[in-house]
């Protein structure tokens, strides 16, 4: 197996580790009391994804999710961030934004692997 093959497995498990394992971690951390709960809530606002069926085709694997996709926009991004505002919508936004930066880095490994 070359560089560049072990890179681009490395880019997938990375990405769908961030999206379900580590807000599990953020769940525990800043959520404690409640961080089973906080988990399903962050792991349920994946559902923030469906924006990719308005896309052709639908899924991409070398296309840049953030500022492609409408719920991935940075004026989204700011919606998400008021939301850490009230703490009723405070782990959904937490979830939101952990999603749109695990977007972002696999954005960076886009650049990195062309």
């Amino acid at each position: 197996m070359g560089n560049y093959e072990f890179l681009t497995i490395m880019r997938t498990v990375i990405h769908y580790s961030l999206h379900f394992l580590a807000p599990g971690l953020l769940a525990f951390i800043f959520f404690r009391k409640e961080w089973k709960k906080a988990w399903l809530i962050m792991i349920i606002t994946m559902l923030v994804d469906t924006d990719h069926l308005l896309a052709n085709p639908i899924f991409d694997p070398n296309r840049c999710s953030i500022g492609y996709h409408p719920l991935h926009t940075w004026y989204a991004v700011g919606v998400y961030v008021i939301l850490l505002i009230f703490p009723r919508t405070r782990i959904i936004a937490v979830g939101l934004l952990f999603h749109m930066l695990t977007d972002w880095q696999d954005c960076q490994w886009l650049h990195i692997l062309r």
